[in-house]
C-alpha cells in the first residue's frame, strides 16, 4: 500500500501467445485467440474465405427468392371440381339430421348408389378410384373438417396453419411447407371452424372472434376470425402422436443423452416439482407427457388445463379443463379456481397445462401443501428467464406480498427445471436440467446439472453437439434416497 495513495495490485505483466513471447498490440494473448485466416494459421483463409463466399450466397437467395403459390392440380383438382357439382344435389337427396346419425362407414354404403344417380344425371363417368376418392370427399365434407381431413389423417404432420381460405402451411420433420389444400371460400372455412368449437360446447364468431378447442385425438385447435383475423379465418392445429411418446423415444430421436433420460426418469418417479420451460412448439407437452409415464400407478393426479391437450400415460388420472365467460361475460371458470378446487379432491399430483398469469402462486401453494411431484409447462428462453417469468406471473395478480417473499416461495417450491428448444434444424432438443437450490440473499441460486453445447453445423443442415455433465453432486440427491434411487441418480450425475 503507497502512503497517502492509490493501493497496489501488483505489476502488469504482458499478455502471452502460445510461443511465451510478448503478444503484439494487434493480436491477444491466450484469451483472445487468432481468428481464423491469422498468420499464425496460413490453411484457415481459404476455408475463411469458403465460408464467407458461402454466407453472402445464402443472403443473396435469401433476398432474390419469390414466394410462388402451390397450386392444386391433377386428380384431386378433378375431384374436387366434381365434389362442387355432385355436393348441392346429393344434400337435396339426404336428411342431414339421420346422415350425422351414421359412422363414415355406413354413410358410405348409403351414399354409393345416391352419389351414382347423381353423376349419371350430370352425366359425368368416372372410374373406379375417381368414384371412391369422390365418396371420400364428400364424406369427410358432410361428417368431417373438409380439405383438413387429408392432412389430419398422415401422421407425419406434427402442425396445421390454416391462413384463409387460400393458404394453407403444414409442419413436417421440424420444417414449414405449404400444403396442396384448397377451400372453396371463406364461408366453407368457417363453417369447418365452427363445426370444431362446436364438437367441445365452444363457439365462434364475430362477437367471440376467439377460441380454443381439441379434436377427439387430443389434437389442440386454435381459431381466430374476422374481423381480428384480416386475411378470413385462421385455424392452428398442434398434432399429436397417437402412439404415446416415452423418455426412452426421446432418448432415442437425439433429444437428450442417457445420463439425461435416466434423471428425468428419477425425478418423475421421485415426486419431485418440476417446470419444463420452452418456446412455443419446442416440446414442453410431448416431455410432460413422457415424463407423466414415470409417476406411480397408485398416484391420483389432476391436470388443470385452458384446453385439455395432456394425454398422461398412468391409470387414476382426472383431467379438468377451464371455461370461458359467456356472452354476458360471466361463468368464467379459471385456472386458478380449478387449482384451489383440486386442492379438495385428495389429489397427490396437480399438474398445470401452463402458466400464463397469477395461477403459478396457486401452483406452488400445491408444490408446498403437500403435492410433491406436481409439475406445469410456461413459456421462456432459459432456466434462470424461467423464475424470472414466474415471479413476474404473480406480481401480475393482485397477491399482495413483497417480491423477495414470492422468490422464496418459488425456491422453496420447485425441485428441477427442464428447458427444451426447437433448433432451427427442426430438430426438438432438451437443452438444460437445472436445480433449485435456495436463496442467497434475495437471488434464486440454482445449479446446472446438464447442458447441450453446440458445436457446429453438418453439410445436410443438422446441428451438431453433445450432452455434457456438470459433474456436480446434485442437491435433490435426498429426496432420490427417500425412494432408493439415491445412488442411481448421483451416477447419471457425476
Amino acid at each position: 500500500m503507497n502512503p497517502g495513495g492509490r493501493p497496489s495490485f501488483g505489476v502488469a505483466k504482458p499478455m502471452r501467445g502460445g510461443s511465451g513471447k510478448a503478444a503484439s498490440p494487434d493480436r491477444g494473448g491466450e484469451q483472445f485467440p487468432p481468428l481464423p485466416g491469422d498468420d499464425a494459421n496460413p490453411v484457415a483463409p481459404s476455408i475463411a474465405n469458403d465460408r464467407n463466399v458461402d454466407a453472402m450466397t445464402r443472403l443473396a437467395d435469401r433476398a432474390n427468392n419469390i414466394h410462388e403459390q402451390v397450386e392444386v392440380g391433377g386428380f384431386e383438382a378433378s375431384v374436387h371440381k366434381i365434389k362442387e357439382q355432385v355436393l348441392p344435389r346429393l344434400l337435396e337427396r339426404v336428411d342431414p339430421e339421420a346422415a350425422s346419425t351414421l359412422t363414415k362407414e355406413e354413410l358410405s354404403e348409403e351414399f354409393r348408389p345416391i352419389i351414382l344417380e347423381v353423376l349419371a344425371e350430370l352425366k359425368v363417368t368416372l372410374n373406379r378410384r375417381e368414384q371412391f376418392a369422390l365418396e371420400k370427399v364428400l364424406i369427410d365434407e358432410l361428417l368431417g373438417f373438409g380439405p383438413l381431413e387429408e392432412l389430419l389423417n398422415d401422421p407425419e404432420i406434427s402442425d396445421i396453419m390454416v391462413n384463409g381460405p387460400d393458404q394453407t402451411y403444414i409442419e413436417k420433420k421440424g420444417k414449414l411447407v405449404m400444403a396442396p389444400i384448397r377451400f372453396r371460400d371463406e364461408q366453407h372455412l368457417f363453417q369447418i371452424a365452427q363445426r370444431i368449437v362446436n364438437q367441445v360446447g365452444r363457439r365462434v364468431d364475430q362477437t367471440t372472434p376467439l377460441a380454443d378447442a381439441r379434436l377427439k385425438d387430443g389434437s389442440r385447435v386454435n381459431v381466430i376470425v374476422p374481423p381480428l383475423s384480416l386475411r378470413g379465418t385462421a385455424l392452428s392445429i398442434r398434432k399429436f402422436s397417437e402412439k404415446p411418446i416415452t423418455i426412452d423415444m426421446l432418448k432415442d430421436f437425439g433429444s437428450m443423452s442417457d445420463k439425461m433420460a435416466t434423471a428425468l426418469k428419477i425425478a418423475g418417479a421421485c415426486r419431485m416439482n418440476v417446470v419444463i420451460s420452452g418456446g412455443t412448439g419446442s416440446g414442453k407437452t410431448t416431455m410432460l407427457n413422457a415424463l407423466s409415464k414415470m409417476i406411480d400407478p397408485g398416484e391420483r393426479v389432476l391436470t388443470i388445463e385452458d384446453a385439455a391437450e395432456l394425454r398422461l400415460q398412468q391409470p387414476h388420472w382426472l383431467p379438468l379443463e377451464t371455461r370461458p365467460p359467456n356472452l354476458e361475460g360471466q361463468g368464467a371458470i379459471t385456472i386458478g379456481d380449478l387449482v384451489k378446487n383440486a386442492l379438495r379432491m385428495r389429489p397427490d399430483r396437480i399438474i398445470l397445462g401452463e402458466i400464463r398469469g397469477a395461477e403459478c402462486f396457486d401452483l406452488l401453494a400445491a408444490m408446498n401443501t403437500g403435492h410433491d411431484g406436481s409439475m406445469c409447462t410456461l413459456h421462456a428462453n432459459s432456466p434462470r428467464e424461467c423464475l424470472g417469468r414466474m415471479e413476474n406471473m404473480i406480481l401480475m395478480g393482485d397477491i399482495k406480498i413483497p417480491k423477495e417473499a414470492i422468490s422464496r416461495q418459488i425456491a422453496e417450491s420447485v425441485d428441477l427445471i427442464v428447458q427444451v428448444k426447437r433448433l432451427r434444424d427442426g430438430s426438438r432438443r432438451t437443452t438444460n436440467i437445472t436445480e433449485v437450490i435456495g436463496m442467497e440473499g434475495d437471488v434464486i441460486v440454482t445449479q446446472e446439472l446438464f447442458k447441450f453445447e453446440y458445436l457446429d453445423e453438418g453439410e445436410d443442415g443438422k446441428i451438431m453437439g453433445e450432452y455434457r455433465s456438470s459433474g456436480l453432486r446434485p442437491y435433490t440427491l435426498e429426496k432420490a434416497r427417500q425412494f432408493g434411487f439415491d445412488q442411481a441418480f448421483l451416477e447419471a450425475c457425476l
